[in-house]
């Protein structure tokens, strides 16, 4: 099934919120209705949607949703502030890495119209999402392979796109791109969701193993590397997923440029080093195998941290819809 670009990875429907269930792709396009705001928590804690921008869009409309509910069920004013007040605690736990979660739920807080909130919280993505892909896209030849990791495209977003973003502007402006997209264990984010999109926006892509990543850049296959990323220190240190920063050492060793690209709302002025950022711990069962199917023998440990730190000595430039941010980095609260 082929989707409309960009994608809607999470809307609005009057009673509830719409979301595509990424945990179906790329076998089959399904819509996840969350008629709760538990049950947008639990989209959020089990990668039905993902990336930290779409995060907290889902979590604004999650905000939008409480409000809704306590008028349904014709509560006091005083009962839907508490309403809000627990729900906001609740989205706030789900993921602990994503400073876009925290960035949107503080928005909401300050709202005293939240669907209008909401809804200019998931429109200025889209817009930073068009802002980075012109900015980034600049960075690239007007013949390039890029290498990326895990999915930092529109399914990401509210629909455009970060890492993919810049891609998806080269694209539009005649470029012609081919993608290396990391498979990204262990829920193969970049063999599932990246090389789908991708594919239905009709840009070739090559999905390769993660340790396969070090021969391609040895061999001179790749113009540039490009990720996200779900918290950007003040010094520019990034947080992104798991097997970045091996990734970004190994682009330096070879001399191939390292990007990063990220809205603003992804900047945290209030952590200063890449250190202080609060790394998830997923389940180790998502290590032990996939699906039905299991890996590892029984009884065995598995260690299996969501995301990594690259340090900004490693990254060549970092792009936001402000522009392209050379080092040395040094982001403040605006």
């Amino acid at each position: 099934m082929t989707l409309p670009f960009p994608f809607p990875v999470v809307t609005w429907e009057q009673d509830h919120v719409r979301l595509i269930d990424q945990t179906r792709l790329p076998s089959e396009v399904v819509f996840r209705c969350c008629r709760s705001v538990e049950e947008v928590a639990r989209a959020i804690e089990v990668l039905a949607v993902r990336g930290a921008p779409a995060i907290g869009v889902a979590a604004a409309y999650g905000m939008v949703l409480s409000q809704a509910l306590g008028r349904r069920a014709g509560e006091s004013d005083d009962q839907i502030q508490a309403r809000l007040t627990a729900d906001r605690a609740r989205l706030a736990a789900t993921r602990p890495t994503a400073v876009n979660l925290f960035w949107a739920l503080e928005r909401m807080a300050a709202a005293t119209d939240l669907l209008a909130e909401a809804q200019a919280i998931h429109q200025e993505d889209l817009a930073m999402g068009r802002a980075m892909g012109l900015a980034g896209q600049a960075l690239l030849p007007d013949e390039a392979t890029v290498l990326t990791h895990c999915n930092a495209g529109g399914l990401a977003t509210a629909g455009f796109g970060t890492a993919l973003g810049v891609i998806y502007a080269a694209h539009e402006a005649g470029k012609r791109i081919h993608v290396f997209a990391d498979e990204t264990r262990p829920l193969l984010q970049g063999a599932r969701l990246t090389a789908w999109e991708l594919q239905n926006q009709g840009i070739p892509v090559t999905v390769l193993p993660d340790v396969a990543a070090a021969t391609v850049l040895r061999q001179g296959r790749v113009d540039a590397v490009i990720t996200g990323a779900d918290r950007i220190a003040a010094n520019g240190d990034a947080a992104n997923k798991i097997g970045t920063y091996p990734l970004a050492v190994m682009a330096h060793r070879h001399g191939v440029p390292f990007y990063v690209a990220a809205p603003s709302s992804t900047v945290d002025p209030d952590t200063p080093r890449g250190e202080l950022i609060t790394i998830e711990e997923r389940s180790a069962s998502e290590v032990h195998g996939y699906a039905e199917s299991r890996f590892t023998p029984e009884g065995v440990e598995a260690f299996n941290p969501a995301f990594d730190v690259t340090p900004a000595s490693l990254i060549s430039a970092i792009i936001t819809e402000r522009g392209v941010h050379r080092p040395p980095y040094a982001f403040a609260a605006p």
